[in-house]
């Protein structure tokens, strides 16, 4: 069982184009959406040259997704294109809510016109939930989001549900913990693992905000895409957590990067951000149960792949 076509928006981001490529492997054709003001051309280089992959430079906000959609006629939809940075958010929750929740609607409407079967959503584990004394954190636990970025993701779980109900959409709602590994732009993706790789393999000083002591669920890109897979052949009307389980703190990150580097060069800490929350992990036991998915990567072993990946 496979999937024949397949739209990726925010394809040519760090998790979108990881995932065109996994699609390439199944032998999905693949159309990718992406307005590239984040996202880079050349992350899709090796998937379109082997074939099967288009691209339209199209804001998911913008009328014409939806013939894109139609002439395409996908069975599933990946809808990954956002504005995912949290104190972005803070600043400008207009455009936020603007690009992920706007611009998700836009994007349902483009999918149930097109007669697409499912909608894989990204949404976010870790903002959606808030802090949390549950940790690590199930589906059960009440979300409420600390910041515009959560608050966007978590309405566009009742868009979903909305359009299952009235439109036959299908959909699986993903939500990640801290996505890492190859091809994270450290500029531009808000990833600290990236941030981290490229300061300590230069040997520029790292900025920790805070104490250091907040906690994160890092979960390895491949993963996540395996998760994407799954979810889009199985289907269900549900949102299910997409993480290891696992809380490291920010400082035991840097120091375990700082060891595979090989680097004594200790980081800077600075004013803590706003809207960002204390502690975060997810219990990823429903996606196992429901999708036979797993962590299958090991933090250890993913932040040696991702280095060895900035290395060269």
């Amino acid at each position: 069982m496979g999937i024949s076509k397949a739209v990726v928006t925010g394809g040519a981001g760090f998790i979108g184009s990881n995932l065109v490529n996994r699609l390439v492997d199944e032998g999905t054709e693949v159309l990718v959406i992406d307005d590239l003001s984040t996202g880079m051309l050349s992350r899709l280089s090796s998937a379109r040259a082997l074939g099967g992959v288009h691209f339209h430079q199209i804001d998911v906000r913008a009328p014409e997704l939806r013939d894109a959609f139609i002439a395409f006629a996908p069975e599933v939809v990946f809808h990954l294109a956002a504005q995912i940075d949290v104190r972005a958010s803070v600043a400008d929750p207009v455009t936020d809510a603007s690009i992920n929740v706007l611009g998700t609607i836009n994007v349902l409407l483009a999918a149930r016109d097109a007669g697409v079967d499912r909608v894989v959503f990204s949404s976010s584990g870790g903002a959606t939930f808030g802090d949390t004394t549950t940790i690590p954190t199930p589906e059960t636990v009440t979300r409420r989001p600390d910041s515009p970025y959560g608050v966007s993701k978590k309405i566009v779980d009742d868009y979903l549900d909305y359009f299952r109900r009235t439109a036959a959409l299908d959909y699986v709602s993903l939500g990640f913990a801290n996505v890492y590994g190859p091809g994270q732009d450290p500029a531009g993706e808000a990833g600290v693992v990236a941030i981290f790789s490229g300061d300590l393999l230069s040997g520029r000083t790292s900025t920790i905000y805070g104490d250091g002591l907040q906690t994160r669920d890092y979960v390895f890109v491949e993963d996540v895409t395996d998760a994407c897979w799954r979810a889009a052949l199985q289907g269900g009307g549900r949102y299910l957590n997409i993480g290891t389980s696992v809380e490291t703190t920010v400082v035991d990150l840097y120091d375990k990067m700082a060891r595979i580097v090989g680097s004594s060069v200790r980081p800077n800490h600075a004013a803590p951000r706003a809207g960002e929350q204390r502690r975060s992990a997810l219990d990823a036991s429903e996606a196992r149960e429901t999708l036979g998915w797993e962590p299958w990567t090991s933090l250890d072993d993913g932040l040696a792949q991702t280095i060895d990946w900035f290395r060269k």
